[in-house]
């Protein structure tokens, strides 16, 4: 299993898989672009696609959504390190997000003329908050979780747990799989039938649902070995951050976002009590 972990989620196929994200991100941004343009100025009938063409700021749509995939892969490898880091890495994720809809939202804005430009641009601003926020908790999460311990040096039930956290990462990376391929297809069988929003619950939501079933899981596990109150109550709360994450991405407007900063202020809060007290091993994270 140690093998086909390395092969899945090693570093030879991140590497691999980065560069490839990067490449075709840049090309992505180019063909977009390129649509934009032969759009605007009415070369080729792109009215079925026009609300992904109708403003230059549509094509950083495209590799914005790229780099999000391969960070969602980031993070199922980031399951085994530690439940802290996994959750460190699910606010990146979800900062690009946001990210991602202050440029959609923009775009639109762009294109509007009449009244309701106000009370969209008030979203907006409310949108870069919430960016603030989940970045300063990505790296909060990132600066409180940088020690890495060495294996050998463990108890032999942690060398266990971690390797069954990389039998769920695996598992993990193949439900991601299978979320983009059906998500994908779905989203292009509406295209084609005139349906063209596309929303941060295509695929995210979905992926979410089962990045939840997998904490769960892992909580549970580590409940066989650490029985200690104050690791059990850290997971849950980081499950409990991640259920108000998901809730968000389903919930548009305001709402949605005032659950992100929920979310961000809940995680925080409960790695910042964890530090205070003793956990029966860093690895319960």
């Amino acid at each position: 299993m140690s093998t086909l972990h390395e092969y899945v989620l090693g570093e030879k196929t991140d590497s691999f898989l980065r560069k490839s994200a990067i490449n075709l991100a840049i090309v992505g941004f180019l063909i977009h672009l390129g649509g934009c343009t032969l759009y605007r100025f009415n070369t080729v009938d792109l009215s079925e696609v026009q609300p992904f063409v109708d403003s230059y700021l549509d094509a950083l749509y495209t590799p914005f959504s790229i780099i999000l995939a391969y960070e969602v892969y980031e993070l199922i490898r980031a399951i085994p390190e530690s439940f802290s880091n996994s959750i460190g890495k699910q606010f990146e994720v979800v900062t690009l997000l946001v990210v991602r809809d202050i440029f959609k939202n923009l775009a639109d804005v762009g294109g509007t003329t009449d009244s309701s430009i106000d009370s969209d641009l008030s979203f907006i601003a409310m949108e870069a908050v919430v960016f603030v926020a989940l970045f300063a908790t990505a790296l909060y999460f990132r600066s409180a979780t940088t020690v890495t311990k060495d294996l050998n040096q463990q108890d032999d039930f942690i060398r266990a747990f971690v390797t069954q956290k990389k039998h769920l990462a695996c598992a993990l990376a193949a439900v991601y799989v299978l979320v983009a391929c059906y998500s994908f297809s779905s989203w292009s069988l509406g295209v084609f039938d005139g349906e063209t929003s596309l929303t941060r619950t295509v695929f995210f939501l979905d992926f979410f649902t089962w990045l939840i079933v997998s904490d769960i899981i892992i909580l549970l596990v580590s409940y066989k070995h650490i029985t200690d109150f104050p690791p059990l109550a850290r997971n849950t709360g980081f499950i409990l951050s991640t259920v108000i994450i998901r809730v968000g991405i389903g919930t548009p407007g305001y709402t949605g976002a005032v659950l992100f900063m929920l979310s961000a202020a809940l995680a925080a809060c409960v790695l910042r009590l964890s530090q205070y007290s003793p956990l029966s091993s860093d690895e319960s994270e």
